[in-house]
């Protein structure tokens, strides 16, 4: 006896079995789904769940391109700002509002942006301020963390080679 197709899905409809969803791991009774073999019409209740799935994945599109702008945009002011304080960083010591003379100052930038040496000016040290010098919002990175640590803690020496 040869089944076709629509006699399947009928004998199915009208069965007692069960079925396990692969996503939910529930158990429905094959009655109760709307069954359809995928290469005709779509039944109409099918086709709405279908196109609300194509909607859904072009509003995921839409949102991740909406992303990939706000990623580029906060990437690129975040580049403009790092240049706009590399900038301030290296004439900051010729501002006359800087507390310390020019002349005491020594300029690293990386790690650590200023070393100043208080009174070299006048031939002395009173001691020595390591600056780092930080705009808007910005925080120390972890290797400048890690600096800060370590002066704080007194483990500073000075060698002669």
């Amino acid at each position: 006896m040869s089944l076709n197709k629509g006699s399947i899905i009928n004998q199915l409809q009208n069965s007692n079995l069960y079925a396990r969803c692969p996503n939910c791991e529930g158990e429905f009774k094959l009655s109760s789904a709307i069954l359809f073999d995928g290469l005709g019409k779509f039944p109409d209740i099918a086709d709405k769940k279908r196109q609300e799935w194509v909607d859904e994945l072009k509003s995921r599109a839409e949102e991740l391109v909406q992303r990939k702008v706000s990623m580029l945009e906060r990437s690129e002011r975040g580049a403009i700002a790092t240049g706009i304080g590399d900038t301030i960083e290296q004439i900051l010591p010729a501002y006359r509002e800087f507390k310390h003379p020019i002349a005491d100052c020594r300029a690293l930038f990386k790690p650590v942006d200023l070393i100043i040496f208080k009174g070299c000016h006048n031939s002395k040290v009173d001691w020595i301020t390591f600056l780092e010098i930080k705009t808007g919002d910005a925080r120390l990175n972890d290797h400048q963390r890690i600096i800060k640590n370590a002066i704080e803690k007194q483990r500073v020496n000075y060698e002669v080679v």
